[in-house]
């Protein structure tokens, strides 16, 4: 469909991850999301984080996790193909929340989002912090480039889970002419949801722009670190008369599967960035302005 440039309507999951058969039974899973979100005419949907740690209940469970991870790298070309038809035939962008990849084979492994536009190519942000059961367990390697997407519904960024916990990212983004913000996120338990939930917020406010995050819910007990799952999604707003009141345009029940949809004004972002009550934006100093007049004053 032919995006609007002023209004865009985008979806995002609380996706419920649950033991699959075969990859056929997650294809429709996702198939029955996607072309929901295309009959309610949505220019984009968000998939949250890990949410294909399904397709290790494919395997041996009872393997090293490090071992199950490289397996599931190696569904991702089926995966990009199905992802690419169904963005092609809903003619919807598509943020395909993560799944582990490798580079042509070679050793690194990243935790790896793939946005897909409506002629079905992609283009890559790759996680860039990693949490302590990445590093440790999962044998994930952090990537080292933030990209900004220039696409038919706006100028976005992904920051996936524990990327948008560090400010910097967001705010280059924004600099760079993003209004919207993508956080994939898959979190263990009510504290971990919050971190990222919290700090989303602040991103919408501080930058000026939506943020859409997707979240998993559901479990798989047999899976280390995906045993158990809470999760929010939401679409967030910068906290001005001109948006939402609270700063939430949507946010799912807790723990329940869910579809979140919500119609963004893309010139209200514009125009609140130059005459919003206030535009921290812009009115922000740099670190490195701040750490040069940094004194310690002993008392």
């Amino acid at each position: 469909m032919a995006a609007s440039l002023d209004r865009i309507r985008v979806a995002t999951l609380q996706y419920f991850i649950r033991p699959v058969r075969s990859f056929e039974e997650f294809r429709d899973q996702v198939e029955g999301l996607v072309e929901t979100a295309a009959d309610n005419r949505c220019h984009l949907l968000v998939f949250p984080e890990y949410f294909t740690a399904q397709l290790l209940t494919l395997g041996n469970v009872k393997r090293p996790i490090s071992e199950q991870v490289r397996d599931l790298a190696r569904q991702v070309p089926r995966f990009v193909e199905l992802m690419s038809g169904l963005a092609r035939r809903s003619r919807m962008y598509i943020a395909a929340g993560t799944i582990p990849a490798v580079d042509d084979g070679s050793e690194p492994i990243y935790n790896q989002c793939f946005l897909f536009g409506p002629s079905g190519d992609h283009g890559i942000q790759r996680k860039l912090h990693m949490t302590r059961f990445e590093t440790r367990e999962w044998k994930v390697t952090p990537g080292t480039r933030l990209r900004v997407f220039d696409t038919g519904i706006g100028r976005l960024a992904v920051t996936v889970c524990y990327d948008v916990e560090f400010p910097e990212l967001a705010r280059a983004a924004a600099r760079k002419g993003a209004y919207l913000l993508i956080v994939p996120s898959c979190t263990e338990d009510r504290q971990g949801y919050l971190r990222v939930r919290y700090c989303a917020q602040a991103r919408a406010i501080e930058n000026q722009l939506y943020v859409i995050q997707a979240s998993t819910v559901g479990s798989l007990p047999m899976v280390p670190a995906v045993s158990l799952n809470f999760g929010q999604a939401s679409i967030l707003t910068p906290s001005d008369f001109s948006f939402s009141r609270d700063g939430v345009l949507a946010e799912g029940v807790p723990n329940q599967e869910s579809m979140l949809i919500g119609e963004l004004n893309m010139k209200t972002i514009e125009e609140s960035r130059i005459h919003g009550t206030v535009i921290p934006l812009w009115d922000s100093r740099t670190t490195e302005e701040v750490v040069s007049t940094l004194e310690e004053v002993p008392l």
